[in-house]
């Protein structure tokens, strides 16, 4: 891939030390501020590098012109306007594999806890009672566990519990069945696990799909008295169906380390005797804060370099605007607008430019926005847009023959609407035609998004 330029990076929360660090050590400028107004992340900066507590909305990306990078230092990334940031070409990155060991560490945890009430018996004993029989519990040996999402978090789950000598059976959408097979985990479809799991642990990414997965509905067709775990992310068990489920006895014990609303304002789930609850601990772990630090770091630098492009949550996008061979059409799309521009009678600025390609999508596409940018305005050196424009993709002009529409030009950029860009045809605030937001579809876009565990 093309190297891209970025020589200054704002880290807007507590993130390990390392990741300040390794961007100084390759001639990054970074800004470190934490609590900042949504005002401050408006700032001129390359790149923004977040946890969860910053809350990257579609007016900050809109707002933050020289913005190219945003770096999730954890797994999810529903803190991050993804589609918002595609729009803008802006990429966005996650640190996949940082948090999967503590996540799963955690949840097995409180499997274990549920099990044997560990909790409730350290509070009793600090009460100054000491009631065995009132705590008595069960053993994992030989129980099912039910893994729902069978990514990274998910794998290593299955391999812990299993060394209790539980029997793991699992569904996932996208892993093929043979090879969660290799890890001991039998594939099945939901309705056919709901109802043979003593425990059930949820690891999917939180979308349409999966929010409330575990309801009313799925609660009936589990035993009476399953047990139920999510280190994932609030709302793939529904709240208050669990507390129905807790309240009936069919659900026996739960193990929340996530919330729909973080901190909940509703205490029922957290009051209930029969539940475990954690502040979102999952990536609390001095190990897993560390590896992230580092990680987004470095998949910064590479990206910087040109090396490679890891961990881009929405790369289907625009992975390919960053590639060499898109890197060298630019250039001379780049170059074929400015030879226009000199070449040009007037030395008014264009209102107007007409780009016609004809071949392959990638060429086409390059070329007529990288043209576009080559014909700079007075205010502007070559090479900029106004705003913070950026390359994405849009269709080419077929050859005679390709079928679609045919035409033998296309009009790139026109004349601007009220309230646009003189000379681009842009309103204020937009990208180049044709851009459009990554869709999540199905858990695919989860995963490659990283959501599959706890940030």
């Amino acid at each position: 891939m093309a190297p891209i330029s970025v020589a200054s990076v704002l880290i807007s929360d507590s993130v390990d030390p390392r990741c300040r660090a390794i961007l100084e050590q390759h001639s990054i400028r970074v800004t470190e501020r934490h609590n900042m107004k949504k005002e401050e992340l408006m700032a001129n900066y390359d790149g923004l590098v977040v946890r969860s507590a910053t809350k990257v909305t579609a007016d900050i990306i809109d707002a933050a012109h020289n913005l190219k990078i945003i770096g999730r230092a954890g797994t999810g990334v529903d803190n991050v306007d993804v589609d918002a940031a595609t729009r803008k070409g802006v990429i966005v990155m996650n640190t996949p594999s940082g948090n999967t060991i503590s996540a799963a560490e955690l949840t097995c945890a409180l499997l274990i806890s549920l099990s044997r009430n560990v909790p409730q018996a350290v509070i009793s004993m600090k009460q100054g009672n000491w009631d065995r029989k009132k705590f008595m519990g069960a053993e994992l040996y030989g129980k099912v566990l039910g893994i729902v999402g069978l990514g990274r978090i998910g794998k290593e789950v299955a391999s812990r519990m299993q060394s209790f000598g539980m029997r793991t059976i699992g569904y996932d959408p996208i892993t093929p069945p043979e090879v969660s097979a290799s890890w001991g985990v039998e594939q099945m479809s939901l309705e056919l696990l709901w109802p043979q799991c003593d425990y059930i642990t949820v690891h999917t990414p939180l979308l349409p799909s999966t929010v409330g997965l575990l309801n009313d509905e799925s609660f009936a067709k589990c035993k009476k008295g399953v047990k139920v775990v999510n280190c994932a992310r609030g709302g793939i068990i529904d709240e208050a169906a669990l507390l129905r489920a807790l309240e009936s006895g069919q659900c026996g014990g739960a193990g929340l380390d996530v919330f729909v609303e973080e901190p909940p304002k509703d205490r029922s789930l957290v009051e209930h005797p029969g539940v475990i609850s954690c502040p979102h601990l999952g990536a609390s772990t001095k190990e897993a804060q560390a590896r992230c630090g580092e990680d987004i770091a470095l998949q910064i630098v590479d990206m910087v370099k040109g090396k490679r492009l890891i961990g881009a949550v929405n790369a289907q996008s625009l992975v390919s605007a960053f590639s060499e061979e898109s890197h060298q059409l630019i250039k001379l799309g780049e170059a074929v607008g400015a030879v226009l521009q000199s070449c040009a009678a007037s030395r008014r600025p264009f209102s107007q430019v007409q780009v016609t390609t004809q071949g392959c999508r990638p060429a086409a596409v390059r070329l007529r926005e990288a043209g576009v940018r080559g014909v700079p305005r007075p205010s502007l050196g070559r090479g900029q847009l106004p705003g913070d424009a950026r390359l994405c993709a849009a269709a080419p002009v077929p050859r005679p023959g390709e079928g679609g529409p045919q035409a033998d030009a296309e009009q790139v950029h026109g004349a601007p609407a009220a309230g646009g860009v003189p000379g681009t045809g842009l309103r204020e605030g937009e990208g180049p035609l044709g851009c459009q937001p990554l869709r999540a579809e199905g858990w695919s876009a989860g995963r490659c998004c990283g959501q599959m565990g706890n940030t």
